[in-house]
């Protein structure tokens, strides 16, 4: 992708300029940003999803009892009447399960992958929507079908409300508002608070974005180093000739606590090691994920990435679907050329090394990748 080139996406700007401008920083209407827009999912094909055990959906009304949120999977009989108001059906990761929606979701590559996540699905009949909130990530919110109105405001006061199903904010102080129709777009920074509710019967596609916390990632980072531990810090023992005599046997040894305090450094402080943990974990498919095995076809032609493969790559490495290789050279040149474009043309195989070409052909059984 050229991001110094004008994209109707962004209303004109290049994906340079918006990250400059407003990424992380301020919102972004963008009229027609994908004129006349035809959603890849109709709503039947929506439910039929809705109902699927592998797929994350949830179910939302509010009425006189309140908030009500439900999980699926949701049967069509489970699902409200069309005609009633109020509800949302929200389905998420819609981009694992089709294609089309899919493809939406790479015009957002301006984005590296380790950030951009799902494309989520919100349907909603009339007055439906899930109250006013704010997400802790940023988000792309393009009108798919019908109309909705977004309320926005830089919210300072973030309380919420309290014993309710999901998170809505306490006191909402909108700044602005908008009537979305099919093909608009609105991006909002995080924690920018919003409220949308749909005028009619609407859906509305979501394309989110993965922000890691620190915890979250200290936790995930520190647990795939306990696992590499012993070849990293090496099986040296604890060894103390010169320890004196003690008259308190219940204190630890100074020596003891330096000994553990020089193994823990020794493996944090390995800063290939950690790229690598870093890059398996970004490539780990989601927990519903799953591929299917390729059919015994040989690695012919031009290939492409199956749609649920999370592929990246670092200075030293390759990293897909929470696996990890070393690459130099010529192939390390093809690899990530592969996961900057998911596909390579016949040609680009055909100069791959006997040994990529192995790796690949392993890929293409397990399903990760498949001949175009």
């Amino acid at each position: 992708m050229d991001v110094t080139q004008p994209l109707p996406l962004l209303g004109g700007l290049s994906a340079q300029q918006f990250m400059k401008r407003h990424w992380q920083k301020k919102p972004l209407l963008v009229r027609q940003a994908l004129p006349g827009f035809v959603p890849p999912l109709d709503r039947g094909q929506l439910f039929e999803l809705a109902a699927d055990e592998g797929v994350e959906s949830r179910l939302l009304r509010q009425g006189a009892k309140g908030w009500q949120l439900r999980r699926g999977p949701f049967a069509r009989r489970a699902l409200p009447p069309l005609k009633a108001a109020g509800w949302t059906l929200l389905v998420q990761g819609v981009d694992l399960h089709d294609d089309a929606a899919h493809r939406l979701l790479q015009q957002f590559r301006f984005v590296p992958d380790a950030r951009l996540d799902d494309l989520m699905v919100s349907y909603a009949s009339d007055g439906g929507g899930v109250g006013p909130h704010f997400d802790s990530y940023d988000v792309f919110l393009l009108q798919a079908h019908g109309q909705r109105r977004w309320r926005i405001g830089r919210q300072k006061d973030l309380s919420l409300q309290q014993g309710l199903p999901l998170k809505i904010l306490a006191q909402f102080e909108p700044e602005q508002e908008y009537l979305l129709e099919p093909g608009d777009m609105l991006y909002l920074p995080p924690r920018y608070a919003h409220d949308g509710v749909a005028v009619g019967e609407c859906m509305t596609y979501s394309i989110g974005f993965r922000s890691p916390g620190r915890g979250e990632l200290a936790r995930e980072l520190l647990q795939r180093l306990a696992e590499d531990a012993d070849e990293v810090a090496g099986a040296t023992l604890y060894r103390d000739p010169a320890q004196p005599a003690v008259s308190s046997p219940g204190g630890i040894p100074p020596a003891m606590a330096d000994f553990a305090r020089a193994a823990l450094q020794s493996v944090l402080e390995d800063p290939d090691e950690l790229h690598c943990l870093l890059g398996e974990y970004l490539t780990e498919p989601k927990p519903q994920v799953w591929f299917e095995a390729g059919s015994g076809q040989a690695l012919r032609g031009a290939v492409t990435l199956d749609r649920r493969t999370r592929m990246m790559h670092d200075e030293r490495r390759i990293f897909i679907n929470g696996e990890s290789y070393l690459a130099s050279g010529r192939d390390a040149l093809l690899m990530r050329r592969l996961a900057d474009l998911r596909c390579l043309e016949a040609a680009e195989v055909s100069q791959a090394s006997q040994g990529a070409r192995a790796l690949m052909a392993g890929w293409l059984a397990s399903g990760w990748l498949h001949t175009a």
